[in-house]
């Protein structure tokens, strides 16, 4: 299969075309009495159209009844109200906040968290704070402002139809834009401390595929950490390798304000690039799936497998609510399917049931798109006033999922058996660009279409 498709917008264009000819044709035809039944069935709550979830069920992703306008957050956006305490400059950071906003989209936050937009929020704060302190010469705010200046923040990316709930989508909190428990935030002692000359030539410029393996930028930030920790007045125990966990906390909250210094010397373009590309190194050493109860699996697949309908139909039960959780990478996929065979094992499954019951990598995200998997480096998403929101996945999805051997340890992410593009490798005209809205659109339309058809 190719590395990508493109949706070609003319012919759903005209699919729609099509749609609105059959619907005000089909009005044209309606009675008063189908006016007030229209009425009668539209009157009803807006709870009438969510699907019915028991509070001991996991939600279950669904598309609208209907999709909201892709026009509606980006065109019309809200005048936020601020609260006046806070001097980050969103002026400044205006394409920054865009690019936030629709990361973080209302509609599509909670499923693109833990890929594209929590760590675009992330690296928002940061380079919030590191533009400021070219004018404070302080690397944080101070806690008394830090909690409207991130009220203000969510303002702002509410306005322009981000999630308004993105503190918790994301775990932010007012300390994420102070310096928490690290001892140095003045500009001055900061390059006094380490050797800023070099951490800046480490980081100015990565290449975010190498990086996560041969970790030049991480390595120097790390060590900046560590010396701005140990600038705190009660220095904590190193002692070979009890490391006390108060010192690993001072650790990375140096780093985060390492990463700050870092912001407020690059443009803040550049600071995103070298901000995501650290961040997707992390994404993709973990797997943020939840494996629930697999006893189920155990009994139908364990222990040799007496009847392979059987253990396939557990297997499929078990994949489809790991599929409800969230979109993953494809080296994400990698890991969880690491993971969960691993976990199988331990119940006795030696055979390969990933094979076994063709189990590939797009059955651990999320099911119900066109999209299945993010490439291991997951591109922004974008918003076109014509087309919508869309953001570029792997379609090289059908790759069976490797079943782990228990003898060897997990291969390293710098060295899997199995590869995977970690960027679009489209040609010609495929793009790799999936777009919401037009897929939303087109299920819509076509199944209404078909319903007119009936009746006709």
């Amino acid at each position: 299969m190719s590395a990508g498709v493109s949706l070609n917008h003319s012919p759903s264009m005209l699919f729609l075309d099509l749609f609105m000819f059959l619907a005000c044709f089909h009005e044209c035809l309606s009675t008063p009495a189908d006016h007030l039944k229209s009425y009668m069935l539209t009157d009803r709550g807006a709870d009438a159209f969510l699907p019915e979830i028991t509070p001991s069920e996991s939600p279950q992703p669904f598309l609208p009844l209907l999709a909201p306008s892709p026009l509606t957050p980006f065109t019309n956006s809200t005048v936020p109200k601020l609260s006046g305490e806070c001097m980050l400059n969103f002026t400044a950071a205006e394409n920054l906040m865009s690019m936030t906003s629709i990361d973080c989209f209302a509609a599509f936050a909670p499923l693109l968290a833990n890929v594209i937009c929590c760590p675009q929020l992330h690296a928002t704060l940061v380079i919030l704070g590191g533009q400021l302190s070219k004018e404070t010469g302080v690397l944080a705010l101070n806690r008394t402002i830090a909690k409207p200046c991130l009220s203000d923040i969510e303002q702002v990316l509410e306005g322009q139809g981000a999630d308004g709930n993105l503190k918790q989508v994301c775990s932010i909190h007012p300390s994420n834009l102070t310096e928490a428990s690290c001892p140095v935030k003045d500009v001055d002692e900061f390059e006094n401390t380490v050797n800023s000359s070099e951490l800046l030539a480490s980081c100015e410029k990565i290449d975010p595929v190498k990086e996560c393996c041969d970790q030049v930028c991480q390595g120097a930030i790390s060590d900046a950490a560590t010396r701005l920790a140990l600038k705190a007045s009660d220095p904590l125990s190193m002692d070979g390798s009890h490391v006390l966990p108060e010192h690993s906390t001072r650790v990375n909250d140096c780093k985060t304000v390492v990463l700050r210094w870092l912001a407020s010397k690059l443009d803040p373009y550049r600071a995103n690039e070298v901000l995501r590309g650290l961040t997707n190194c992390n994404v993709n050493k973990v797997c943020p799936l939840v494996f629930p109860n697999m006893k189920h699996v155990a009994n139908s697949c364990g222990n040799g497998i007496s009847n392979l309908t059987t253990c396939c139909d557990a297997m499929d039960n078990y994949v489809s609510h790991l599929q409800k959780q969230t979109l993953v990478t494809n080296l994400q996929a990698l890991d969880c399917a690491t993971s969960l065979g691993l976990k199988l094992q331990k119940y006795n499954i030696t055979k390969d049931v990933y094979s076994l019951c063709h189990i590939s990598l797009k059955d651990f995200s999320l099911q119900g798109w066109f999209c299945f998997l993010l490439y291991l480096l997951p591109s922004d998403a974008t918003f076109d006033k014509f087309s919508g929101i869309s953001f570029i996945c792997d379609l090289n999805d059908n790759i069976p999922a490797p079943w782990p051997n228990p003898s060897l340890l997990p291969a390293s992410s710098c060295n899997k058996t199995v590869r995977i593009p970690a960027l679009p490798a489209a040609t010609n005209a495929q793009s790799g660009l999936y777009n919401v809205y037009v897929a939303i659109y087109l299920l819509i339309a076509s199944s209404m279409t078909t319903m007119m058809l009936l009746k006709f």
